[in-house]
């Protein structure tokens, strides 16, 4: 059997290879004289414009990303994901996100199995339950209306839900719709985020969603029987049943809990963790404070994104171009990292969900067949809304490290501000940032130029910025749920580009898998030393040694504690 072909093998990589030195002798500031290559480089769709004119390409470059995509079989490779074919491959499974946001009627087979229906299903019943919460039909155990949701999870039963409630927390519909309510997000096993989380709820009036799909996430199940315990604590252990619901696959472990298994809100298997916000994971939590018209109008925004990227040619894709550039820019031109800086407020917990989709899932060494990747894959991830980025690691970026941006920016401020007397509002001021920043990164400024205003010689070196550093801006027309949606599924499919351009699995996560048994080990280490007092032993002596002294630190813990909960 012929041995798998890697992509840094194909001509097209090759071309490329050599095309980027040819690009290196180039400079943005000339690029970007030439008005037609600009216009070529600005996309639209469905109110999402994206100007990518600033990064160290030319028409030919995007040409040649173009052959590197057929020939990396990208279109297939979409296809194949739409089409429910196993291609996370290492766990057997389809990756089939994009049914979650499915219009009703869509049909979408894993396994010859249409699955849009029982996605609905799942959705039908959140709608039900949630509005039965919201409208006080539904109380706890007391008789009171059940006004503050806390969901339990972590990673992607995290991070994409806190970054969509973020968003949504000052759009004014959902604002409305929120009036009252509370939700908040305890994900880190660490006993202070319990104490922050639960401080300032009454347990009379306090919902628990557990997230976790096979009720046994280490982290997530602990936490869960914290508040299971704050809760019996207040009001008897028969409370449970009314004041916690889960999100799950493992109706026997529930049951076991204590939650009826008819408030268990399923997801399946080809669902990944990190693509899971469309699901029960973020649906159920997000309804119950916004209520689920608003929750829908996000599932939208993505499924419109679904359907431009499955069907729209390569250089009108903005995922695919996206996800090309990317490529472009880390296996090309050797950039590690990217910036996302999101000019909204609203988008400040986009950056770290992100992070997650992105490093999780394109953190490969090896390429889907197994094989050593001769070249890197994967970008390092970070980023901060702007203007308050601009005051912290923009320094860096414009004479640091070349560091490519994402640069984006929304019409329409969901919380407006006018004062009089002030020369512009304070969106258009932050706007007047988001507008000069991509051009002070590709322009720069030339000791001449400096030299020209006076500028003290010993200071020229200094001032002066290279330029030459690629960025992309994508302007939303306005930050409702469906933008929010779009957005998501943007960038969600941009990833799922790049590692198939790399030819790695986008899809699965064993890196996470180490770290985790090790903790066993030394769980079980603790709990003999404590309990029986045993010596640490069957580690190495760094290990050992902190081990030791955590153990001797906390001598003053009894071997048997009596439950103790957060005392804020």
């Amino acid at each position: 059997m012929a041995s798998p072909t890697l992509i840094s093998d194909t001509g097209a990589w090759k071309d490329l290879k050599g095309h980027v030195e040819e690009i290196k002798k180039t400079h943005l500031r000339d690029l970007m004289a030439d008005a037609e290559r600009c216009k070529s480089m600005m996309v639209e769709f469905d109110g999402v414009l994206l100007d990518y004119s600033r990064q160290r390409a030319t028409n030919e470059t995007v040409d040649k990303l173009f052959k590197l995509a057929e020939e990396a079989k990208l279109k297939e490779k979409i296809n194949r994901m739409y089409n429910g074919e196993h291609i996370n491959s290492t766990e057997n499974r389809s990756v089939l996100h994009v049914a979650l946001r499915a219009s009703r009627d869509a049909v979408i087979q894993s396994d010859g199995k249409n699955v849009v229906p029982e996605v609905w299903s799942v959705l039908d019943k959140i709608k039900d339950f949630s509005e039965r919460v919201r409208s006080g039909s539904w109380v706890g155990a007391t008789g009171k209306v059940l006004k503050d949701v806390v969901a339990v999870g972590i990673g992607g039963s995290f991070l994409g839900p806190l970054f969509v409630h973020t968003a949504l927390q000052t759009d004014l519909e959902a604002m409305k719709s929120a009036r009252g309510r509370q939700l908040r997000f305890l994900a880190n096993v660490d006993p202070i985020d319990v104490a922050r989380n639960i401080t300032g709820l009454n347990p009379e009036t306090t919902l628990v969603v557990v997230v976790s799909k096979t009720f046994t996430t280490a982290e997530t199940m602990l936490n869960a029987r914290t508040l299971r315990e704050w809760i019996s604590a207040a009001l008897g252990p028969s409370a449970v049943a009314k004041h916690m619901v889960a999100v799950s696959t493992n109706l026997t472990l529930v049951e076991k809990f204590g939650i009826d298994p008819n408030n268990a809100f399923a997801f399946w298997d080809w669902v990944g963790g990190r693509y899971s916000v469309c699901s029960a994971v973020g649906v159920l939590p997000l309804s119950l404070q916004y209520g689920f018209s608003v929750v829908e109008q996000f599932l939208k925004g993505a499924s419109s994104i679904d359907q431009h990227f499955y069907s729209a040619p390569h250089e009108k894709n903005i995922p695919v171009l996206l996800g090309l550039l990317s490529v472009w820019n880390v296996s090309f031109f050797g950039y590690p990292a990217r910036a996302i800086l999101p000019y909204s407020q609203a988008l400040e917990k986009f950056a770290p969900h992100i992070q997650q989709v992105s490093m999780e899932s394109n953190g490969k060494g090896v390429s889907i067949d197994g094989v050593p990747l001769p070249f890197e894959a994967g970008e390092i991830d970070f980023g901060e809304p702007g203007t308050n980025g601009q005051h912290s690691f923009y320094q860096l970026i414009h004479q640091g490290r070349v560091i490519p941006c994402d640069f984006i920016g929304v019409v329409k401020s969901q919380q407006p501000v006018y004062l009089k007397g002030e020369v512009v509002s304070n969106h258009d001021e932050l706007m007047s940032n988001f507008f000069a920043q991509p051009d002070a990164l590709a322009y720069g400024k030339t000791p001449e130029q400096l030299h020209k205003e006076n500028v003290a010689p010993h200071l020229i070196p200094h001032k002066t910025f290279s330029g030459n550093r690629p960025s992309l801006s994508l302007l939303l027309p306005s930050l409702n749920a469906y933008n929010i949606g779009q957005l998501l599924a943007i960038y969600e499919h941009r990833i799922a580009v790049e590692g198939f351009v790399w030819g790695i699995n986008s899809f699965d996560q064993w890196g996470v898998e180490l770290g985790k048994s090790l903790a066993t080990q030394v769980r079980k280490q603790l709990h003999a030393s404590r309990t029986k007092g045993e010596p640490v032993e069957g580690f190495n002596f760094s290990t050992a040694t902190l081990l030791t002294r955590y153990l001797e630190a906390t001598a003053d813990i009894p071997a048997d504690p009596p439950t103790l909960l957060p005392r804020i």
